[in-house]
This record gives structure tokens, C-alpha cells and sequence, in this order.
């Protein structure tokens, strides 16, 4: 059991309004994370931050924090930025888009890096420049793309982070990243991120476990706060 302050958050999540191949309206979304525990949530969505406007006024209605990123689909593969206000029209490199999120502050995340659809960066990890986290733990990822991600992780140094990636209501907060500190603002989000004061979490009988990258194996510590 923690102290209080921690959170608990999912990071990588689609709304139907701007990825159009979820079926998951915001409301829904909030709703199954509270329900799970969690204390914020991310959305993501395919190419556009459309969801803004929407998001911050939901925000002040319920008080449950959203913060709105990207997931956006690079040359080299899908990576997730959060702390930016624009981001390219049309596709360029994953090098390109990370030093765009950089100039404005922002933070990326390698999105589900070697995923067999061929959608992450994969060895592209080990020569790219400014790759702030990867993302170990994804809900729609199987088990040795997980691993690799986990070498990678310790090989290069990366922050570590888990989401949902979910599409479907079953899947929202599935999987999630447990932040050491209180995370209100988007700019303390990208602060922890990027000071790796983050770890991979799943979720599992109602509770949310840590992932341990250095015994490469699940804890039994529980992680509801």
C-alpha cells in the first residue's frame, strides 16, 4: 500500500470521435476508469488531438483529469507525444517527429515498439535520438514483443510505461503507468515522464500490479491506492 500521492494512469487510449476505428465515446471511457481505479486518463487518438476542446471542458465538468497527446503514425512507426500544441500534416520521419515534440517542450513515448503488425519502431529504438520512454506494457500486445521491449528498456535506459491502447470497453485501463507523484497538469505528466518517475502496471483482479523489468516477471505487490 502507498502513500497517497501516487497515481494511476492510462496513457494510451482511443475515442471514437477522432480514431475512427474505436467504439468508445469519452463518457465511457471515464466511467470504466473509475470504476478500474485509475486517476487520469490520456487520450490518443490516430493522428489528431481534435479532442482537445472537448476533453478540458469534461475535465472541469467531472473533475477527472484527461489529458489529450497524439499517437502519431511516423515513418519508422507509431510513437505517443504528450506536451505539444501541433504536430506535422502528413507523415515524416520518427527522428523529424520527435525533434518536433522536443522544440516545443513535449515528451514521446514508443508506442508498442515491437508489435507484430510492424507498427513500432523496433531497432529504430537503438539510433534514434530523444526517445524519452517505451512503452513495455501494451493491452494489445503479446507477451515476446513485451519482452523485447523490456531488453530495449534496459539496454538503452529508457522510462518504461504501460497503456491500454484500448478500442473496446473491456480494455480501458487494462493496462497503465503508476507515476511516484500527483499529476494534475499536462506539463506535470511530461515532468514525470521524462525524470522517469513512471513504471509499467496491469490490471488483475481488481487491483493493479507492478511490472519488475529487472526479474522480468510480474509482482505480487498489490497497487491499489
Amino acid at each position: 500500500m502507498y502513500g497517497g500521492k501516487e497515481v494511476l494512469i492510462d496513457l494510451h487510449i482511443h475515442e471514437k470521435q477522432f480514431s475512427k476505428d474505436s467504439f468508445l465515446a469519452l463518457e465511457e471511457i471515464v466511467e470504466i476508469a473509475k470504476e478500474k481505479g485509475l486517476d487520469a486518463i490520456c487520450i490518443t487518438d490516430h493522428d489528431s488531438m481534435g479532442l482537445r476542446e472537448y476533453a478540458a471542458e469534461y475535465t472541469k465538468k467531472t473533475g477527472f483529469p484527461i489529458f489529450v497527446g497524439i499517437e502519431y503514425y511516423s515513418l519508422q512507426g507509431d510513437i505517443l507525444a504528450f506536451g505539444i500544441d501541433s504536430y506535422p500534416e502528413g507523415r515524416v520521419s520518427a527522428q523529424e517527429f520527435i525533434d518536433y515534440v522536443h522544440e516545443q517542450g513535449g515528451v514521446v513515448i514508443s508506442a508498442h515498439p515491437f508489435r507484430h503488425n510492424r507498427r513500432g519502431l523496433e531497432d529504430n529504438l537503438a539510433t534514434l535520438k530523444g526517445v524519452d520512454a517505451i512503452e513495455i506494457l501494451n493491452g494489445s500486445t503479446m507477451p515476446d514483443a513485451t519482452m523485447m521491449a523490456v531488453q530495449y528498456a534496459k539496454k538503452y535506459g529508457f522510462a518504461t510505461t504501460g497503456g491500454s491502447d484500448c478500442h473496446y470497453p473491456h480494455k480501458v485501463g487494462s493496462c497503465a503507468t503508476y507515476f511516484e507523484d500527483t499529476i494534475q497538469t499536462m506539463d506535470e505528466l511530461v515532468d514525470a515522464i521524462k525524470n522517469h518517475r513512471c513504471k509499467p502496471v496491469f490490471h488483475q483482479d481488481f487491483s493493479y500490479f507492478l511490472w519488475d523489468i529487472d526479474k522480468l516477471q510480474w509482482t505480487v505487490e498489490d497497487m491499489q491506492i
